[in-house]
């Protein structure tokens, strides 16, 4: 190896002229072996040291634009935290907005909603829990504080909406009462599921599919004051003919053909052949044509097992499945049948028992109107 590298650095002598004078000077091989190493020496320090600062410099660059990067990442970040914010102020005026729609709604149809309590009430009353849960939501999640005081709107017009309906189904309960009917039948008529089917669609108020009680309350309540009104709506309270004279009352009496003892089991209202007759109450026609001993009759199906039959009639003005409001003219007074002459036969049943029509026609409308414009 020293011999190799001696071929590449011979002696060398150089001479120095100075002031008439030469010098020799002799530089060895092993001087400049020497010298060389050390100039590689220093040259590779220099490119470590250069090559370090790069690397350093490279690496402070890359450090700054990942800072970059990350800040722009947060600035966008708080941009779109900013805007779903911005969206869920959007969302709770929307939801504010459609409260007060459908509030104004219920006021203008069913007028003022019961905001106060009633001793021996059922109905749930949230606000104070419900106002808790804002100021926590608030907070928590202070952007969500919309959205909780729309929620607690919300569920505070479902329990005035459910103390609503309690109170029309107790008025109309009352009404049936004072009618001499009792409400249970009309309820337990309504609740039959006998003959019912269809597919199923299970209500849900939450994204799990459970239903919340308060949602399920107000359509308990709903219903039944639905089914109530509707009884109620089917009592007879028009008077079947124009006519005053009624010329046979209900209950046992002497038969007219053959003179003894019989059970009539309706009102007879006399007048002339072809004399309007009306529906006594909110039905649907069930039966158009003859029976035997009512002659031509109508019957009409008020619901809950109540019905009113109309015989001896001249003439049909309704057919099966009519749909027919009290008052409607159904037919004509005639004398068809067993009769000894031109009247109408008006009876009333439930669940087929004939039951006195009297106290229905003369208490029915003062009690609807006390119902209608009672507290």
């Amino acid at each position: 190896m020293m011999d190799r590298l001696r071929t590449h650095f011979p002696d060398r002598e150089f001479f120095m002229r100075s002031q008439g004078q030469v010098r020799f000077i002799k530089v060895s091989s092993r001087l400049q072996i020497a010298a060389a190493a050390t100039v590689a020496l220093l040259l590779a320090a220099w490119c470590v040291t250069m090559a370090s600062m790069a690397i350093s410099q490279y690496s402070a660059t890359r450090d700054r634009l990942a800072l970059l990067n990350r800040e722009a990442e947060v600035a966008k970040s708080e941009s779109r935290v900013s805007a779903y914010r911005k969206n869920l102020d959007a969302v709770a005026s929307d939801l504010e907005k459609r409260q007060d729609f459908i509030e104004n709604m219920a006021d203008t149809y069913f007028g003022d909603l019961p905001q106060d309590r009633k001793p021996g009430e059922t109905v749930s009353d949230s606000r104070e829990e419900a106002a808790r849960t804002v100021n926590k939501v608030s907070l928590a999640v202070p952007e969500a504080r919309g959205l909780a005081e729309a929620e607690a709107r919300q569920l505070a017009f479902v329990e005035r909406l459910t103390r609503f309906a309690d109170r029309r189904s107790a008025k109309a309960a009352q009404a049936i009462s004072k009618l001499g009917l009792n409400p249970g039948t009309i309820l337990a008529a309504f609740d039959d599921r006998s003959a019912q089917g269809g597919p199923l669609f299970r209500l849900a108020t939450s994204a799990d599919g459970s239903l919340d009680p308060r949602f399920e309350r107000l359509g308990l309540s709903l219903a039944r004051m639905s089914a109530l009104e509707r009884g109620l709506a089917g009592i007879p309270q028009v008077l079947p003919a124009s006519q005053n004279y009624i010329s046979s009352g209900f209950g046992y009496r002497s038969d007219p053909f053959t003179g003894g003892a019989a059970f009539h089991a309706g009102l007879d209202f006399k007048g002339p052949i072809g004399a309007p007759i009306y529906a006594a109450a909110k039905g649907t026609v069930s039966f158009v044509g003859q029976r035997q001993g009512y002659g031509n009759c109508i019957e009409i199906d008020h619901g809950n097992g109540l019905m009113t039959r109309y015989a001896h009639m001249s003439r049909f003005l309704a057919q099966p499945g009519q749909q027919v409001a009290p008052g409607t003219v159904i037919g004509a007074i005639g004398n068809s049948g067993r009769s000894t002459g031109p009247h109408l036969h008006f009876e009333v049943r439930i669940h087929d028992r004939p039951v006195n029509p009297r106290p229905f026609l003369e208490a029915a409308p003062d009690v609807l109107e006390e119902t209608r414009t009672g507290d």
